[in-house]
Formats: C-alpha cells, sequence, structure tokens
C-alpha cells in the first residue's frame, strides 16, 4: 500500500465508470477515492464520507444509486471513500479494516501514523480545500436495530441534519479519532448508523436520506426537518479488556469471560430493566469490563452487576451499538449506555 496516501478523483462520474452494480464499481476502484459532482449553486459544497469501515456498505450502495441517477444536486457534493482497501478484501464488504492494520475511524487526529493516517490526513486536507457547509459520515451499525446518528454537537443544525435520515440524536463528549470530530473545525457534522450491514431497509435509509440531503436548499434549519429529533446525551462505552474473552451462546461453556446470547442485538435502543440478565460473567467477574465516558475510565459497577454469575444492569438503562460479532467486540466495544430517561449514566 506504498500509494496509501494518494487519492484516486472522479469528477461527475459518469453511468459507464460506475458499472452496472455497487460491487462493479467497488471492483474498479482502485483505492481511497474523491468523487466530486457539480450542483446548480456551484458557490456551496456540502460533503458525504462513507466507507470509513469496509464492511458498512450502506452508504456505498446509496451513493452509486445516486450517483447512476445522473442528479444534479442542490450544491456542489463531495463524496470520501476513505476504507476501499479492505471493503476489496475477499469476500468483498466483510473487513472493517485490513488485516492488522489500524481503524479508520479513529485515525482522522494528530500524528496521523501510518497508512491509515495518511488516509485520514488525505481526506481532511480534501475537506478543509473543499470548505464544505456541513459533513455527514455514513455507516452501518455494528449489530441489527434501528437507526440512530452521533455527534459531539447538539444544536439546530446538528439536529436538521439528523432529520434527514432518523429521529434519534446521540451526543457524545468522548473523543476517539473519529470524522465527526471535524465538527470542532465548525462545520456541522453527524454520523449517521443507517443499521444492519446486511439489512436492506438501511441501504434504502441511506439512499433516501442521501436524495434529501443532496435535493434540499436548506438542510441545517431545524423548522424545515421531518420530524423531531430525541437526543440522548454522553453515552458510557462498556468495553471488554483486550485479554478477555467472548462467547455467543444461549448458556455459557465456562471457557469465557463473557458469554453473551446470540440475540441480545435486540436489545438495542431497548430499556433493560436491573432485573434483566444480560449475559454471564466467568470467574474475573466484571474486571474484564471497562466503562469510559469523557475519556476517563469510570466504576463499571455503576453500570453493571452480577449476580450468580449473571450480568444486570446497576440500573435501568438504554443501551445501543449492541454487537455480536466478537472481532468487533473485542477490537471496538460491546455497546453504549445512557439511563432509560436518556440522561447520562455519570453526570459531568
Amino acid at each position: 500500500m506504498s500509494n496509501s496516501n494518494r487519492l484516486e478523483y472522479l469528477n461527475d462520474p459518469s453511468p459507464q465508470t460506475l458499472g452496472r452494480s455497487p460491487l462493479e464499481w467497488l471492483e474498479r476502484l482502485n483505492g481511497p477515492t474523491v468523487v466530486r459532482v457539480a450542483g446548480r449553486d456551484r458557490s456551496r459544497t456540502r460533503a458525504m464520507a462513507t466507507l470509513n469501515h469496509g464492511n458498512e456498505p450502506s452508504g456505498f450502495f446509496a451513493l452509486h444509486r445516486w450517483l447512476l441517477e445522473q442528479r444534479t444536486p442542490e450544491v456542489n457534493m463531495l463524496f470520501l471513500l476513505g476504507g476501499v482497501y479492505p471493503a476489496k478484501i475477499p469476500p468483498v464488504l466483510t473487513q472493517r479494516q485490513l488485516p492488522g492494520g489500524r481503524d479508520l475511524n479513529r485515525c482522522f487526529k494528530e500524528p496521523f501514523e501510518g497508512d491509515e493516517g495518511a488516509i485520514a490526513h488525505a481526506l481532511l486536507e480534501e475537506l478543509r480545500d473543499a470548505n464544505p457547509e456541513c459533513l455527514l459520515d455514513v455507516h452501518n451499525t455494528s449489530g441489527t436495530g434501528p437507526a440512530f446518528a452521533v455527534t459531539i454537537t447538539n444544536d439546530a443544525a446538528h439536529q436538521a441534519l439528523t432529520s434527514l435520515f432518523t429521529d434519534r440524536l446521540i451526543m457524545t463528549d468522548l473523543r476517539l479519532g473519529a470524522l465527526m470530530e471535524y465538527s470542532e473545525q465548525e462545520v456541522p457534522t453527524v454520523t449517521i448508523e443507517c443499521g444492519g450491514a446486511q439489512d436492506d431497509h438501511a441501504h434504502e435509509l441511506a439512499y433516501e436520506g442521501l436524495v434529501r440531503y443532496t435535493s434540499r436548499a436548506d438542510v441545517l434549519s431545524l423548522e424545515k426537518a421531518d420530524w423531531d429529533v430525541a437526543v440522548l446525551r454522553n453515552p458510557i462505552r462498556v468495553e471488554l479488556a483486550p485479554e478477555a474473552t467472548i462467547e455467543y451462546r444461549l448458556e455459557p461453556t465456562g471457557l469465557a469471560d463473557l458469554t453473551l446470547p446470540p440475540d441480545i442485538e435486540h436489545r438495542n435502543f431497548g430499556v433493560v430493566s436491573p432485573d434483566e440478565p444480560l449475559g454471564w460473567v466467568g470467574k474475573k467477574g466484571l474486571s474484564i469490563l471497562n466503562a469510559i465516558s469523557h475519556n476517563r475510565t469510570e466504576n463499571v459497577t455503576q453500570v453493571l452487576r452480577v449476580k450468580d454469575g449473571q450480568v444486570y444492569p446497576a440500573q435501568a438503562i438504554k443501551a445501543f451499538m449492541i454487537t455480536t460479532n466478537p472481532a468487533i467486540a473485542k477490537s471496538d466495544c460491546l455497546f453504549y449506555a445512557v439511563k432509560a430517561t436518556g440522561d447520562p449514566l455519570f453526570e459531568s
């Protein structure tokens, strides 16, 4: 990947350039790609990133469909496809990142080390050159579940962008080096989590949201939003310790530090009461888990408790981004949680 700091460019691509399907287009892409489409108003630009994770295709599918239709957007559009390399690894669209590589969506901050850091830095330079009025980063959730948005800023503009796709917005002060943190450049920036990567509804949601994003003269006015947005503030990020083991089974085998049921994804955005078990822990108990908020480690026992080897919420919670992918559970996180009311579990 010697050319990892170089980007490919497509300007107003024709249907012949794109191929007949998203997979055919992906096959033609040589690496991280910037797509520019001229709008009716050439004085303004909006940006959208997708495929930052190579196994999250909804935004990519939506973009391919939108480009094939040869629509003229209201303003200039800048599309960023960062994770082309992992997306192309057979079987395609199954690898979050390159084997042994870094998560690209943790690299959008200095010192921009390694190949992924170079790609992230190049994409940020494109954004600074384009000076967009807003930015979306379109993803799929790690498991099945309803769509939601994430931002580090909660104001009318961010809620309006969210409303193009969903009525749920997570506001977090946690900083991980995600592209979403471009909002600190005073550019309204929202991450859109469309739902599961294998969910046709998620693909359709991404497409319909993209059509709204590109066709409206004003996407930053809350008065013109399609629906009210419910805001959940500062979720706790529950992580598995690096050395810990996890299994997804109906009953624990006794071999793993943490066992979760295979259908735990159905808990996404539902309220879990303190008497509803989430799973099982081994002999190490809760020591294999961390609860993180506001860039500091919290006491996990304020979030979870153990009784007779089973894990329960310490108080009624609303959990989301629950995954049944053990690789993602170990490399990223198990889930996020707030109080059942939508308030933070830990007040700052």
